[in-house]
């Protein structure tokens, strides 16, 4: 068994990082930890998080700076889920040492420092580290993953739109000369625990934000291999992305080729399902899936795929799994899908 430990465990992700790592059979979830001036701080994180009641009996302890070289020392894994401010931080401090990192902010996504601070408002200063990062997209960069120090686990947008498109980009199967575009909307999970106005979902109606300045964007464009136009959008729904994205492809690319680029792409693989029909949020939510489904018009040579995903789970906690099952020479999907 693997000791394991997260971060940041009173958020929405630790908590469903939390029972994935309890239910595991190769990790040992020793303990969850907040910051040292958290108002969450000795509570039982199965009071704080009902669905994790009587599952997982293990108190939030406040973690001292002073304390992170010895915990990463002692486990095998540590997981953060904490603010990207934080993860910049301390990552001098957890890093190089016994642990493997598992970070779920964003502050080691993107290599270009200038695109970093334009979007992330701060410098990032850990310059090593911020080019020893792997990014963690773990349905394609498996052999990365495998020999990681730190892995960059992806943003929920990001990892919707990737899995829908890499296989197109990568069958060089999109027209150069048209950017991708991507909608997508979020429940209103995705902005975190804190309470907020902009994201109660009293307030929330349907709208965008964001637009054509969102951070993910870089990161969806960077990772792909040419620029996107992406627009998230909220919804006053609690959990689940579901992004719908227009494409041109190349001239001469036939129905067939779309369907072997997808084939090729995800065959055997158990956690990317290729639909008969367009999936919906209600067919991943609670679930470690990303599903696709596509329908391409040949006269125009315009094809609209959708991708769905739990933004909790397949954008951040379970695939934060998988790349630690890759890590630790596991099936991707273990503990995941039967």
């Amino acid at each position: 068994m693997f000791k394991t430990c997260i971060i940041g465990a009173s958020g929405y992700t630790g908590a469903e990082l939390a029972l994935l790592l309890q239910q595991h059979s190769q990790f040992d979830l020793a303990a969850l930890y907040v910051s040292e001036n958290s108002h969450d701080a000795h509570k039982n994180i199965g009071d704080l998080h009902g669905f994790l009641y009587e599952q997982i009996d293990l108190p939030l302890l406040p973690l001292k700076e002073s304390d992170m070289l010895a915990l990463a020392e002692e486990m095998d894994a540590i997981f953060l889920a904490t603010p990207h401010e934080a993860s910049h931080e301390w990552m001098d401090k957890l890093a190089g040492k016994k642990a493997v990192i598992f970070d779920l902010s964003g502050a080691f996504r993107l290599k270009d420092k200038s695109v970093f601070a334009q979007y992330y408002g701060f410098e990032n200063t850990q310059s090593a580290w911020l080019q020893q990062a792997v990014y963690g997209l773990a349905d394609w960069h498996q052999e990365q993953i495998k020999q990681a120090a730190l892995v960059a686990v992806p943003g929920c947008y990001p990892t919707a739109s990737l899995t829908a498109l890499k296989p197109l980009f990568n069958a060089k199967l999109l027209d150069s000369q048209h950017r991708p575009i991507i909608n997508a909307i979020s429940g209103v999970s995705g902005a975190g625990r804190k309470a907020a106005l902009n994201s109660s979902f009293t307030e929330v109606s349907l709208q965008a934000y964001g637009v054509l300045g969102h951070r993910h964007q870089p990161e969806i464009s960077n990772y792909l291999g040419t620029e996107v136009i992406f627009t998230p959008h909220l919804g006053n729904f609690k959990r689940g992305i579901l992004a719908t994205i227009t494409v041109k492809v190349a001239a001469g690319v036939s129905a067939e080729q779309i369907n072997q680029a997808y084939q090729q792409a995800y065959a055997g693989n158990p956690i990317v399902r290729l639909r008969k029909s367009w999936p919906k949020i209600d067919d991943v939510a609670q679930t470690p899936f990303c599903d696709l489904f596509w329908k391409f018009d040949s006269q125009s040579g315009y094809l609209v795929i959708t991708s769905a995903i739990d933004n909790l789970l397949k954008g951040a906690a379970s695939q934060a799994v998988q790349c630690a099952n890759l890590r630790f020479g596991f099936a991707s999907q273990l503990g995941l899908v039967n």
